[in-house]
């Protein structure tokens, strides 16, 4: 009993109101309640000393963060954590989560700590979980045609890897499904409980709440009292018909127990009709799972509710390894893209989030929430302890595979469910028992292992089980802000082109004249209209800042300002012209598998950014408001022609091109694509994409008056002053040849779908090809031919000379941190490449454009390459001997 009675203290009662309770009512979450009622408040408390749980204290199991309600003081927190008492009883409680580490390091805590700070939300967590799968049981329901399936234990607690959340899942389960629920006035009448109560699961979660409806508001035969068939306490007053938009009355809100039963089995549906849209695109049979897999984060398991029938190996995606192309030209052969049919698709996938986007709304009734229509219910104070924890398993599991959609325009027009979800985590947000999980991991499956089925007594089917190992992955808050990077650059598109900012200069006396006398005739910048598509998608992406900021709001006041600050710095962002330096630099100890991690983190962290690309003007020339400036860029004529031009379809196709670009650029150790945006005219963009071992290559593309229904400009610059041609698709004078751009044979630019990532992706891909030889018209079959070869050595000759040494020596802006850094990390392995270069090499002097006709003697030194090696490991040396100094004075100072 005095585990009870701690329970009933940490959620804030006094010990003599915990003992009164207890003894009248034998289950704590009973005693709870009524203590909460007010029905205890006369019980005088003999110890006025007995520590009450605080947050100043970390909960024990999170029992005071689900009864914390609005009456208890906001600074309870800080009066605690000031009070310097301590808790020296044994902690007999189970932690609700296990990636909660509390730590107590500063036993002279100051007032304003945060009472949070020994929380750890981290992602690096595995747990293992057996799960039995059973049959489950069918009934007949009077007013349904067909049987109806009961929801089994394995079921309704399935997905759930936390201890302590298994063990409330199990009692609220246990406790509904048998026994008698007795009349609370102790009269001796009581009425049987069966499964079909609370978890049949219906064809709707319509007809589901109608039969909850008639059966949660009981009357004893005997005494005549009204009494709740859920918790089996008093229901007090009558029927509210103003809440008919709810329920028909405030009794479905009457209870804890009853909240965790809807949200249970409503997720479960939810989460149910999710799965089966996921996996039947269609409409037909299909049991592959599969699912988009990050390359930072565990698979997302799309399928908590399974089919005893799959096969193991349904809960994994497996995704295929990328490979270099051996050749690289973009899209290949003159087929074209079949675009029937996608009308179709378009309007089966509105029929589904139609239907998803009812159910969440029907289901969000029943949430939490303090700030209800007409004021909380008790439910909304009450919260029950497995509210959490079927948010946590099920709603996560939807949540985080909608927000990693790549695409805004998608999310845009599935505005239906998104504009839902976003509903959904603001309320969660909005309430201190759930508010916590927008920064919890997500708990997901990343592997199952089936056992022999065990025989069953009584000749029952054999119960087949399952080992499923969850891993931690990103969380909601997390997930959301990779939308909110996508939403501020489509914003920033749909501006269109701002006028550039004029530094003030001090006016002659003559041009002070000219200015009074044209006073109020100046000509006024607006900004561009928007089209009804254009002011859709801009409308779409201010609902998702709204609620980013809603749910930031929410967590500052009931978490605090310390724990928002520390979800803020784990989130991801996009840097800007003013962020701090991009380099980073490496640990002399560090090992080459932390050396590659770092790079690829650094490289996620900048590979895009908006920057200044403007030319300052000379100083004897200031450039006046109406005169645009000029860019470090090859299209900068062009540019400057649509200074002022308002183009609302091209401002929509940049939006969502932003928006992709912010969050997909692709990253790896072989090979990454940088951009750089300038920041006032977002159709100007310089690219960096880094060739085959560490070549990095620039390109200037420009977003023309009629993208995208045309493609894009593309200029190569790393030419060495337009002399070396490094590809038969890459021209000497620049000009890049690509389907995509119509400049290459096959399909060709698709006005209103392609995009310029795709075309990054095939450049990329074609500066990749091993035997570029075979780009050439008529060379397709010559791989590993005496002509291949040679044209290889050429261009690495060309390679080493302009691609690494001349651009690490003079690196171009705005790039100038990012080869730097590139180099630096990639030094050991760019040496051994240079050194089997060397050893390939023919000897053969450079040629511009073509391969040679005669072939010098193997490994000669004769065309330069030596030296240019020499040179450049000299230089990739003297940065490395900077990252070791820099690195060891930061070691000693700490």
């Amino acid at each position: 009993m005095e585990n009870e009675i701690q329970q009933l203290v940490d959620m804030g009662a006094t010990v003599n109101q915990a003992r009164a309770a207890l003894r009248r009512y034998n289950d704590v979450m009973e005693a709870a309640e009524r203590i909460f009622d007010g029905a205890f408040d006369d019980i005088p408390d003999e110890s006025s000393d007995t520590p009450i749980a605080s947050a100043g204290q970390q909960p024990r199991g999170l029992w005071y963060t689900f009864f914390h309600t609005p009456e208890e003081e906001d600074n309870t927190y800080e009066e605690a954590a000031g009070s310097g008492e301590d808790d020296n009883e044994d902690d007999e409680f189970v932690n609700y989560d296990s990636d909660y580490e509390i730590r107590d390091d500063t036993p002279n805590a100051q007032v304003d700590i945060d009472p949070y700070a020994g929380i750890f939300f981290s992602k690096d967590r595995r747990e293992e979980v057996i799960e039995v799968e059973e049959e489950p049981e069918t009934v007949h329901i009077s007013g349904i045609s067909e049987r109806v399936k009961l929801m089994t234990q394995n079921q309704w607690m399935k997905g759930c890897p936390e201890g302590g959340e298994q063990g409330f899942l199990f009692s609220l389960y246990s406790q509904l499904i048998e026994g008698n629920c007795p009349c609370p006035s102790a009269c001796g009448y009581s009425i049987p409980r069966a499964k079909s109560h609370f978890f049949a699961v219906f064809p709707s979660f319509e007809v589901y709440i109608n039969q909850l409806r008639g059966i949660v508001r009981q009357k004893c035969k005997r005494c005549f009292k009204e009494f709740c068939f859920a918790c089996g306490e008093p229901i007090n007053g009558p029927k509210i018909p103003e809440l008919a938009t709810v329920s028909n009355d405030h009794d479905l809100f009457h209870c804890s127990n009853l909240q965790g039963i809807i949200l249970g089995v409503g997720l479960a549906m939810l989460e149910q009709l999710y799965h089966d849209q996921l996996q039947n695109p269609l409409g037909h049979e299909n049991k592959i799972r599969t699912s988009k897999r990050r390359k930072t984060d565990p698979v997302i398991n799309t399928s908590m509710i399974l089919d005893p029938d799959d096969d193991d190996d349904s809960y994994i995606s497996s995704s295929a390894l990328g490979k270099k192309l051996k050749v690289g030209i973009g899209y290949a052969g003159d087929q074209k893209e079949d675009t029937t049919g996608q009308a179709e698709a378009q309007a089966m996938q509105q029929s589904k989030d139609e239907k998803l986007g009812k159910l969440m709304t029907q289901l969000r009734v029943f949430l939490p929430s303090l700030r209800r229509p007409g004021g909380a219910l008790t439910s909304d104070y009450l919260v029950h302890p497995t509210a959490l924890a079927h948010l946590r398993r099920r709603f996560n599991n939807i949540c985080s595979s909608l927000l990693r959609n790549d695409s805004l325009t998608d999310m845009s027009d599935r505005s239906s469910v998104y504009f839902e979800l976003f509903e959904w985590l603001e309320t969660i947000s909005n309430h201190e028992a759930l508010a916590s999980m927008m920064a919890m991991p997500i708990m997901v499956v990343s592997s199952v292992r089936t056992h022999t089925p065990k025989k069953a007594a009584n000749g029952t089917l054999p119960l087949r089980e399952r080992t499923i190992i969850y891993e931690g992955s990103t969380g909601p808050r997390e997930l959301l802000e990779s939308i909110v990077i996508q939403a501020n650059a489509a914003i920033k598109g749909l501006e269109g082109i701002k006028p550039t900012e004029i530094v003030p200069v001090e006016m002659t006396e003559e041009q002070k004249r000219v200015n009074n006398d044209t006073k109020g005739k100046a000509k006024e910048i607006s900004m561009p209209s928007l089209s009804e598509e254009n002011q859709k998608l801009l409308g779409f992406c201010q609902r998702i800042l709204t609620t980013a900021d809603a749910i930031d709001r929410s967590l500052r006041e009931t978490k605090g300002e310390r724990f928002l600050e520390r979800i803020q710095e784990s989130l991801p962002k996009i840097h800007t012209a003013n962020s701090t330096s991009n380099e980073v630099f490496v640990d002399v100890e560090a090992s080459d598998e932390a050396i590659r991690q770092l790079y690829i983190d650094w490289a996620t962290r900048v590979r895009f950014e908006y920057c200044d690309l403007t030319v300052s003007p000379p100083a004897d020339k200031p450039v006046t408001q109406d005169e645009p400036p000029n860019y470090k860029f090859y299209y900068n004529t062009e540019a400057r022609m649509l200074a002022s031009s308002d183009i609302p379809k091209r401002s929509l196709a940049i939006a969502k091109e932003l928006a992709v670009l912010t969050t997909n650029l692709p990253v790896a150790w072989d090979s990454s694509i940088f951009l750089r945006v300038d920041e006032t005219r977002v159709d100007i963009i310089k690219a960096l994409i880094i060739g085959p071992e560490g070549t990095p290559f620039l390109f200037d593309i420009f977003l023309g008056h009629n993208y995208n229904q045309l493609p894009p400009s593309v200029k190569y610059m790393t030419t060495n002053g337009g002399k070396f041609r490094f590809n038969p698709n890459l021209y000497a004078d620049g000009k890049v040849c690509l389907s995509l751009l119509g400049t290459w044979a096959g399909p060709g630019w698709v006005a209103g779908k392609s995009t310029l990532l795709q075309v990054l992706i095939s450049i990329q891909s074609m500066i990749l090809c091993e035997e570029p030889y075979l780009n050439e018209p008529g060379w397709a079959s010559s791989s590993g031919t005496p002509q291949s070869m040679a044209y290889s050595a050429n261009i690495r000759r060309m390679v080493v000379k302009t691609a690494m040494l001349g651009n690490l020596k003079n690196p171009p802006e705005p790039f100038g941190d990012i080869i730097r850094t590139h180099f630096r990390l990639k030094a050991q392995s760019i040496s051994a490449q240079l050194d089997q270069w060397l050893s390939q090499d023919d000897g053969s002097p450079t040629v511009n454009d073509g391969a040679t006709s005669g072939r010098g003697s193997q490994g000669g030194s004769a065309n330069g390459l030596q030296t240019d090696i020499e040179e450049l490991k000299r230089v990739m040396k003297q940065l490395q001997d900077a990252s070791i100094s820099i690195s060891t004075s930061t070691s000693s100072s700490h």
